[in-house]
């Protein structure tokens, strides 16, 4: 496994070593002693979601807060995502800041998101399949929502119109209105 630190060093891009041949392939998904050896991290992932979403659906920015916040780890199996992770640790000196990274099925690639990020995602194909490992459970009264269209953050959303989104994700308040 190979970790690539991004634009904001927390947030790792994880590259799978994939074994070819003419029977198919191959790749460990999860390996906690390679992630650790490659992250440096030490994680207990205690839960799993799957989605499945259509091309242009949205979902996020989301997060939790302590002491429910999660860290995560992502990948795509079958489609293609446009995926954001946004800082909003209010002490990080990348506070307010976002990376995005296509993932998808045919380059496989993952993403680690640590606790402290609001994290979103474009869905670029119909029938897209995106999993998540999350290192706390999902606590409902805890669940966040930040605006994915919030002016001061200009993540640069790789859509042709405007996103399909949910009520709640649609209504979503900008980072401004939670920092005051």
């Amino acid at each position: 496994m190979k970790a690539s630190r991004l634009a904001i060093p927390d947030v790792l891009l994880l590259e799978p070593r994939v074994f070819s041949d003419d029977r198919g392939m191959f790749f460990e998904s999860f390996n906690a002693a390679l992630f650790e050896a490659a992250t440096g991290l030490k994680r207990q992932f205690v839960q799993d979601n799957h989605s499945v979403s259509r091309k242009g659906v949205l979902r996020g920015l989301h997060y939790q807060l302590p002491p429910f916040e999660q860290g995560k780890l992502v990948r795509v199996v079958r489609g293609a995502v446009f995926d954001v992770a946004v800082d909003i640790r209010p002490a990080s000196s990348s506070f307010g800041q976002w990376v995005g990274e296509i993932l998808s099925a045919e380059n496989r690639r993952q993403l680690w998101i640590p606790e402290g990020f609001a994290h979103g995602f474009l869905a670029l194909a119909d029938g897209t399949e995106f999993l998540y490992k999350t290192t706390n459970r999902y606590d409902a009264a805890s669940e966040r929502t930040l605006r994915w269209d919030d002016p001061w953050l200009k993540i640069d959303w790789p859509s042709d119109g405007r996103p399909i989104l949910n009520e709640r994700d649609a209504a979503a308040p900008l980072l401004a209105e939670l920092t005051g």
